[in-house]
């Protein structure tokens, strides 16, 4: 399973690539808000410092939600970078945007999916990621990671490329049930992450051997 970090913070994208576990980014408007990125040319200038960190794939999201904006914003991101994947929102003319990219060979991440049937459209689209969101799922009583089961069914029925990229992952659980399930990416904060590093008998088993080497 690949691991994305998602975020906009480019001192937390160069610990997860320093790490060496780390296969791309995703990021969103919010996110570059969050950093206090703002202005669109600023805003492109730090999609290509991202891809200067690391080695893999970077979702950048377009902000228009018509066909022909959505094009010409996606054209323009493709050209920043090989590794920018055009980040598109499942609506109408979203699936239509990615059928376009899909044919002009420029990597795509449908986004903002909560169903299967969203998964389905966006697969038969051509998607090269699909982000389905189980963290905001499970904030409305709904089980994201039955989502994730139930799109990998279909997706196996009939040999889909598309990958699944879990998103609005919260904590190292999520990870865990995402790979056990069959995700093919998940995409998470730096904090879930590194969570996965910890467990109190790693910590407590370390301590005793240093203990016993200075003995």
């Amino acid at each position: 399973m690949k691991f994305f970090i998602d975020t906009a913070n480019l001192a937390q994208i160069k610990e997860a690539q320093d790490l060496g576990v780390l296969d791309g980014v995703t990021t969103n408007p919010s996110l570059m808000a969050k950093e206090g990125i703002k202005g669109q040319e600023n805003i492109l200038k730090h999609y290509v410092d991202i891809c200067d960190i690391v080695t893999g794939d970077v979702s950048a999201e377009v902000i228009s939600t018509d066909f022909d904006g959505m094009v010409k914003e996606g054209e323009a991101l493709a050209k920043l970078h090989p590794r920018i994947v055009v980040k598109i929102p499942m609506i109408k003319d979203g699936i239509k945007a990615i059928k376009y990219f899909t044919e002009q060979g420029i990597k795509t991440n449908c986004t903002l999916v909560f169903s299967a049937g969203q998964a389905l459209l966006a697969a038969k689209a051509g998607a090269t990621y699909m982000s389905p969101f189980i963290g905001r799922l499970d904030d409305v009583s709904t089980d994201g990671l039955k989502l994730i089961e139930d799109i990998r069914i279909i997706y196996d029925n009939y040999g889909y490329e598309t990958e699944i990229l879990a998103a609005s992952v919260r904590h190292p659980m999520h990870i865990i049930e995402c790979a056990k399930i069959g995700a093919d990416v998940i995409t998470a904060p730096l904090s879930a992450i590194t969570a996965l590093l910890k467990h109190p008998l790693t910590d407590s088993g370390l301590a005793q051997f240093l203990a016993d080497a200075k003995k």
